[in-house]
């Protein structure tokens, strides 16, 4: 074979091969490239969520430095005040002590540093009041005339002037209803309900003399009515001319237990948390473990909180040496471990002198009761000639308003 006939017989080998398929062995290339790097990223994935795993494990169960631990007590809002101790099992905090309500941090309310009798207040059918404060009353010849003070601060009269009941002064403690514009005045016979936002008003006629008390459902159109030994419960419209249906109700020789939605009463060992339930009455939701020996006022529900004020019987937690101690019962209807009790005692003599055992300041019972509630952990209290406020979350105790009236009833419009 020369060499001049290897070029030749070369080609001609060549062409007896078949032609490859390049696109079907680069797609073939670039399919099994992108497996093994899919394959690589799950592998390093899961390697990296054990390292994580492993980590957390360690730090949890291996105890040091860096392990987690649950907290072990609930952090304390700012301005917490510690209980003094408990009382039948309940947290109890010591009040102020008489004297020092001007000098408590202050809340700011509609009804300013001083309430006093208006001396420019408006008629009201021209200064109607949509979301009420406060209601109070002013003599007028043998009667009294209704003032309403709203949200905004201003004060509107009344033109209908209220007989006096057995009691006196006609203005129960619940007379504002929730919708903060019904308000009902106790009258002999009968109940007297105005709109402050219309000035309507019309009066109801009942079939017992005494009347003392009312007390609002959340609805603010049923209402509870009482004297002692007498309860009644009616519907209440404005609108219509006709005697509402007027249905009695378990009655109590205190006028002031008829409360909706709740009620608590009884005495030390019988003391009973109870809910309204309509034509069922009161069922007992629980028995709190209370040293009440009378109560005082009406109760006031908030949320899961129901709270009256109550004159205790002797307290060794709170030694008094001329009055009993009074204590204001906030009662959960959730959870007892809620439960809290803030006390009012006597005022120490403050130099006290060999042989001398009496208090500089005493608070008479009947002195202090509860005026409903400014938010669901925020109790109002009137002690003498102070509106306080208790705080529940912190154990706090501030002054709303120096009181210059005789009597007072709060609404929604406290809040402003």
């Amino acid at each position: 074979m020369k060499r001049e006939d290897v070029p030749f017989l070369l080609r001609q080998a060549s062409d007896r091969l078949p032609e490859p398929e390049l696109a079907d062995a680069a797609w073939a290339a670039g399919v099994a490239h992108r497996r093994r790097q899919r394959r690589s990223i799950i592998a390093g994935l899961i390697a990296l969520l054990l390292v994580v795993v492993t980590g957390v494990l360690v730090m949890t169960l291996g105890g040091g430095k860096g392990a987690i631990t649950p907290p072990v007590t609930t952090p304390t809002p700012p301005g917490y005040v510690p209980p003094a101790g408990q009382i039948s099992g309940i947290a109890y905090w010591n009040a102020p002590p008489a004297g020092s309500e001007r000098f408590l941090d202050r809340v700011t309310t509609p009804l300013g540093e001083l309430l006093q009798l208006p001396t420019d207040a408006g008629d009201l059918k021209t200064n109607p009041v949509d979301r009420i404060a406060a209601v109070t009353l002013a003599a007028q010849g043998s009667g009294y005339v209704p003032l309403f003070l709203g949200a905004e601060g201003h004060w509107a009269r009344a033109s209908r002037e209220l007989h006096p009941i057995v009691t006196g002064w006609p203005l129960s403690s619940g007379s504002i209803a929730p919708n903060g514009k019904l308000v009902a005045f106790p009258q002999p016979s009968g109940v007297y309900v105005i709109d402050a936002s219309t000035s309507q008003a019309r009066q109801i006629a009942l079939p017992v003399e005494d009347i003392r008390s009312v007390s609002w459902l959340a609805n603010s159109t049923r209402l509870l009515v009482s004297g002692p030994g007498t309860a009644y419960q009616l519907n209440v419209d404005l609108e219509t001319a006709k005697q509402p249906v007027v249905g009695g109700v378990a009655v109590s020789n205190d006028a002031e237990d008829a409360t909706a939605p709740y009620r608590l009463d009884g005495v030390a060992g019988q003391v009973a948390l109870r809910q309204y339930a309509g034509n069922n009455g009161w069922v007992e939701v629980s028995s709190p473990r209370l040293p009440v020996d009378r109560w005082i006022g009406q109760t006031f529900a908030a949320g899961n909180l129901v709270g009256r004020m109550f004159v205790a019987a002797r307290l060794p937690q709170v030694p008094t040496v001329a009055s009993a101690a009074q204590a204001l019962a906030a009662i959960s209807t959730l959870e007892p471990r809620d439960d809290r009790l803030l006390v009012l005692g006597e005022t120490p003599a403050a130099t006290p002198t060999p042989g001398r055992t009496s208090p500089d300041r005493i608070r008479e019972p009947g002195c202090c009761f509860l005026l409903g509630w400014y938010d669901s952990q925020t109790a109002l209290f009137q002690v003498t000639d102070w509106l306080l406020a208790w705080n529940l979350q912190t154990g706090k105790v501030r002054r709303v308003a120096e009181l210059d009236v005789d009597g007072l009833a709060l609404g929604p419009g406290i809040r402003g």
